[in-house]
Order: structure tokens, then C-alpha cells, then sequence
């Protein structure tokens, strides 16, 4: 393991205070906050390399743009993909998700033909499914979940039908930390021809990822859930896949050459990236990388899932509390209520008491509809978090129960 007290060091805001209060913050599933190599790796370049990526001859652009394929290459070796060819820079796992819907119903899909996902899917996942079926008329269907939060995988083989073009799944839920086994459901839908794209953007700040291992065809998250900056994410997806997609936008960058006729496309993976790329902040997501890697994965899982099972021991001591998301593979993610008060509540006292949690639906409203609830309290860990911060969570919680 690592030293927590050092590594706390390494992240000047968490000794900050807040309302005279020392900063407690759990709320990293939204935003993770930024080791300051991070930062300083991105000031040095804005400093002294600062110069559009590509296609300059001259001296800061040729360095500027070894430093933006160097990220590329450092996000594959991250995810163990075959080849850079394979990593797409997006603004985010949201992008990297519509750049996948839109490009491959456009070319894959007909009318009546299904998409599934889940029911405890975040937003992100849904609406672009949504938006074309709208376009395009394909229909969004979603595998159901149990009460403890993990996903019917029973049931899978009812939900793949003949119809069935892709299979859009989170690898971990921002609302209930449940780690979905997407192995084995890849494994599933790969049998019946059917690919998958995995929303890692709850996993990779996380856990050690292997796309090769897990067989995903796309796999998408985002820099600053995993200390690096935010506007920046990656899409990666199988070198065979790409090469069929049709490009997501137009633009500079993406194009082999342009007449009043045709328009003819760069090779991968530069044929789905348009315009100029924010190439300072693939060099601050390639050092927040290095910084996890030097941690080392492994450590942080353990670290996290240890802060987690404590955190749901200590609320159950609470009188009236109601946690939500029991699966047995559960990670970094604690969401709950509290007897009738409201939780946003709950979360404006919390804060008064220094302590950042995220209140509200989570950008996840179909999973509240099926937990029965409009909203939860939700606490979410990282690798700087320490038991003493989920005490004066469960002390904080303890105090606002009573005022009620």
C-alpha cells in the first residue's frame, strides 16, 4: 500500500477549509480533484511548448505533438488496446458514447433494430439510444436489475434477440457501486454476434483495466474522474470497428483530401477526431495515468473497497438509514437515505459541516424510478480518502438525523 498521509500531500485542496471546516471530499465519482504534477505538467507546456499539433514543421509544434501521440500511446498501454490506432481523444465519456451511437446506427442499424442497456445505466447512456431512435426509429430496450442492485444476468439470453445490434453497458454504476461482470456478459453477446460497448468512467480511476481481457468492442471514460483534467476522454474501440464507423463530425484534422466532389478521410484514429485537439490536456490525462500507475491499481482497489465496505458498516448503525446497492462486487461508491429527510437536505447540512456529497438523481432518473426514490445521498471514495473522513461523515449524518 501506499502512504496515504504523503499522497494526501500530493492534492493542496484537501487541506483547504470549508465553512471553518476542514474540507472533507466525497464526492469523487462526479469529479476526482488534481495531483498537482498534473497541473504543473500542464503550466510547463502552456509555458514552453504551446503550439497547435500535427501539421506545423516547426519546433514547438513538432513537441507539442510528440507529447499528444505520447498520451495516446500511454492511454493504450493503460488498457492494454493492441495498437494506438485504437484510442480516440474525446472531451469525455459522454462524447465518446454519442460518437458511437450516432456513427453506428448510421451504419449498422435499420428501423426496428434493438439496442439494450441497463436499468442502471447513467444518462449518458440512454438519451443518445434515445435520440436515435427518434432519428432512426431503432428501439432502446433494458436489462432489469434485483434489489440488491446487480443485474439480471440470468435473463440476458431473453433480452438478445435476433434484433439486437449492440449491447451498451457501465462496467461500474455511479449510483449503486455495483461492478457488473462484463466479461461474462460480453462472453454472452459475442455468441450471438452481437458487440459491446463498456462505460468505464466509474471503473478506470478505479481498478486495473485489460480491453483485450474483457473482449469489449468500445470502451469510454473521462480524464477528470481519474485526476486528470476535464474536457478530456478516450474512446477506444476494436481497429475493425472503427474502420466501418463513418466519421462522427467534419472538419479539419480528420480529412486525406477535400474537393467541391468528395471528401476522403484520414486514417485511424485521426478520422474521428475533428478540429484542434485540447493536446495540453492529453499530456495532463497521460501524467494523471503515470500517477495512478505509480500508486499502482491494484493498491487503490483495495484501498477503495476497504473505505467502502467500512463506510456501509458504520451506516448501518444509523437509525432509519436506507443504503442503496448491496451487491456482493461492490466499489468506491455509497449512495443512501435517511428516515424522510429530504436528501438534498441532508447534503446543504452536510456541507455546512465541510463534508462535499452529491445529493439528487445522478443523472440516473430511470434507477430512481425502479429504487422507488427522486433521489439519494451519495458518497463517493478515491485514493486520498481515509476512514477518519467516513467518521465525520457518519458523525455528520448522526447530527443532521437528530435536527430532523
Amino acid at each position: 500500500m501506499y502512504d496515504i498521509e504523503k499522497v494526501r500531500k500530493d492534492f493542496p485542496i484537501l487541506g483547504r477549509t470549508v465553512y471553518n471546516r476542514p474540507l472533507v471530499y466525497l464526492d469523487n465519482a462526479a469529479t476526482t480533484q488534481k495531483p498537482l504534477c498534473v497541473l504543473d505538467a500542464m503550466r510547463e507546456e502552456y509555458l514552453n511548448v504551446n503550439a497547435n499539433v500535427h501539421r506545423g514543421v516547426h519546433y514547438l509544434s513538432q513537441q507539442a505533438t510528440d507529447l499528444h501521440e505520447a498520451a495516446r500511446e500511454r492511454v493504450r498501454s493503460f488498457i492494454n488496446a493492441k495498437k494506438t490506432e485504437e484510442i480516440v481523444f474525446t472531451r469525455g465519456t459522454t462524447e465518446a458514447i454519442n460518437l458511437v451511437a450516432l456513427s453506428f446506427c448510421d451504419s449498422q442499424m435499420q428501423q426496428g433494430d434493438e439496442v439494450l442497456v441497463t436499468d442502471m445505466e447513467h444518462h449518458s447512456n440512454i438519451v443518445p439510444w434515445q435520440l436515435q431512435a427518434q432519428r432512426k426509429g431503432i428501439v432502446v430496450k433494458h436489462l432489469p436489475i434485483t434489489d440488491k442492485g446487480e443485474l439480471c444476468c440470468d435473463n440476458l439470453e431473453n433480452y438478445l434477440t435476433e434484433k439486437t445490434r449492440l449491447l451498451s453497458l457501465c462496467h461500474v454504476s455511479n449510483v449503486l457501486g455495483t461492478v457488473n461482470p462484463v466479461e461474462k456478459i460480453i462472453k454472452m453477446a459475442h455468441e450471438r454476434g452481437i458487440p459491446v460497448l463498456v462505460d468505464a468512467a466509474q471503473s478506470a480511476p478505479h481498478m486495473p483495466l485489460d480491453v483485450q481481457q474483457m473482449d469489449c468492442d468500445f470502451m469510454a471514460f473521462s480524464g477528470h474522474k481519474m485526476y486528470g483534467p476535464t474536457g478530456i476522454g478516450v474512446l477506444y474501440g476494436k481497429e475493425a470497428w472503427l474502420e466501418k464507423l463513418p466519421p462522427y463530425q467534419g472538419g479539419g484534422e480528420m480529412i486525406d483530401k477535400v474537393t467541391w466532389e468528395r471528401t476522403t478521410f484520414e486514417r485511424l484514429p485521426f478520422k474521428f477526431e475533428a478540429g484542434t485537439p485540447d493536446y495540453v490536456a492529453t499530456h495532463g490525462l497521460a501524467t494523471a495515468i503515470d500517477y495512478l500507475c505509480s500508486l499502482g491499481l491494484g493498491n487503490i482497489q483495495a484501498h477503495e473497497q476497504e473505505l467502502t465496505r467500512y463506510c456501509m458498516e458504520q451506516l448501518r448503525g444509523i437509525e432509519g438509514i436506507h443504503l442503496y446497492g448491496e451487491a456482493e462486487d461492490k466499489d468506491a461508491v455509497v449512495s443512501f437515505n435517511v428516515g424522510d429527510i429530504h436528501h438534498l437536505d441532508i447534503g446543504t447540512l452536510l456541507d455546512h459541516l465541510g463534508i462535499a456529497v452529491r445529493t439528487g438523481h445522478h443523472c440516473a432518473q430511470p434507477l430512481m424510478v425502479r429504487l422507488g426514490i427522486s433521489g439519494t445521498v451519495r458518497a463517493s471514495f478515491a485514493l486520498y480518502n481515509t476512514c477518519e473522513e467516513i467518521d465525520a461523515l457518519v458523525a455528520g449524518i448522526r447530527r443532521v438525523s437528530q435536527m430532523f
